[in-house]
């Protein structure tokens, strides 16, 4: 997994079936996933705090509470725009409200659980993939460190994950991940992550890197578990020192970066959702992977080759960034549903649910192994 230097620029080694998965995709969409509401930032009610109601409120992931029936929403929220700083609000949706289409009329009371408060999280907490690590309640975001609006152009954002406590009730900011400059250069961002355990016990960490060449990349690195211990409540940085690159933009695309995991059928085995930025850097679209994680490395076993989600609602289309769905959720609730939170234009909460037979029969014509 080393990733050597050459003329200046990080080549990264690539994952079995990248490759191939390149090939594969094409410029079209079978939009697969049904909308079934969306909540606006006015119908959520801050909880002791002086403002009634966040300004903007997109960017979800979920926790499902099978017990309650209840959606668990972490969403990213804007209390002002002078500077566009995020923190993160929990809200809960009843699971009828969703299958009833009532989260389009619904008001629903949220309390700030995540806000800046360290020099990596500084300008703001964003975009929460909420997951759970052997039992545990997990939560990565984008942090704005220190850097971000100085002159300094590295390491302008940063993973930093946050660990539910029980005892304590409250979420615990733990970990941010530093990528080692001797492997990966300099870094002028990271984001887009989340973090995975195998059956037998190894830790993935998927991000999205932004290199000082201006490259970016969808990678995954492994790191010991031991560094994950807590020791204590303090947060400490994890260096990263290896990566290996999962999937390559199409010739048709700008960018892309992890969304969420769909499911997790099988402890090695992870379906992910990618968003995927077209190349003039305009709509935000959503396409599927399947990944083995073995012994030897990841291994992409299938990709949909058309994207499976793009923006056809008007609130998808017009807010702060139009054109965009930005899924960071994801939760089955149903033999064959799977709910999907997403970020609607970065302004709206997006909800929608994805039958997993028709996702994988996606992904069967993507298939490689």
């Amino acid at each position: 997994m080393k990733s050597p230097v050459m003329s200046g620029r990080v080549v990264f080694a690539k994952a079995e079936g990248c490759e191939e998965a390149s090939k594969l995709r094409i410029p079209e969409v079978n939009d697969i996933v049904s909308r079934f509401g969306v909540i606006s930032p006015n119908r959520i009610a801050i909880h002791d705090y002086p403002l009634s109601h966040p300004l903007a409120a997109f960017n979800a992931g979920v926790i499902y509470d099978h017990k309650d029936e209840v959606l668990e929403l972490y969403a990213r929220i804007i209390l002002g725009y002078y500077l566009y700083v995020s923190s993160i609000i929990r809200t809960e949706v009843p699971l009828d409200d969703l299958f009833n289409r009532f989260v389009d009329i619904n008001s629903y009371v949220g309390e700030v659980v995540v806000y800046p408060s360290t020099k990596y999280d500084i300008w703001g907490a964003e975009d929460p993939r909420v997951y759970r690590v052997d039992g545990k309640l997990h939560m990565t975001y984008t942090g704005r460190s220190i850097n971000y609006f100085s002159s300094i152009r590295e390491n302008r954002t940063l993973p930093v994950t946050a660990v539910y406590d029980d005892a304590l009730k409250a979420w615990v900011k733990r970990y941010v991940f530093i990528l080692s400059e001797k492997k990966f250069g300099k870094i002028v961002s990271n984001k887009d992550s989340f973090i995975h355990r195998t059956r037998d016990g190894r830790v993935f960490v998927f991000h999205r890197p932004h290199l000082i060449t201006d490259t970016i990349h969808l990678v995954a690195s492994e790191i010991d578990e031991k560094k994950l211990i807590n020791h204590g409540i303090h947060l400490r940085e994890i260096e990263i020192d290896n990566a290996v690159e999962i999937i390559e933009k199409a010739p048709f695309e700008g960018k892309l970066g992890w969304a969420t995991p769909i499911t997790n059928r099988h402890k090695d085995r992870l379906i992910v959702l990618i968003h995927a930025v077209d190349k003039d850097f305009v709509v935000y679209r959503v396409f599927a992977a399947e990944l083995q994680l073995s012994k030897e490395g990841v291994i992409v076993e299938a990709v949909t080759p058309r994207y499976i989600m793009e923006p056809r609602r008007t609130y998808e289309k017009i807010g702060d960034r139009p054109l965009t769905i930005f899924p960071c959720g994801a939760a089955n609730v149903g033999r064959d549903e799977v709910v999907i939170t997403y970020g609607a234009a970065d302004s709206m909460i997006g909800l929608g649910i994805v039958s997993l037979s028709n996702l994988l029969g996606e992904l069967d014509k993507g298939r490689i192994y």
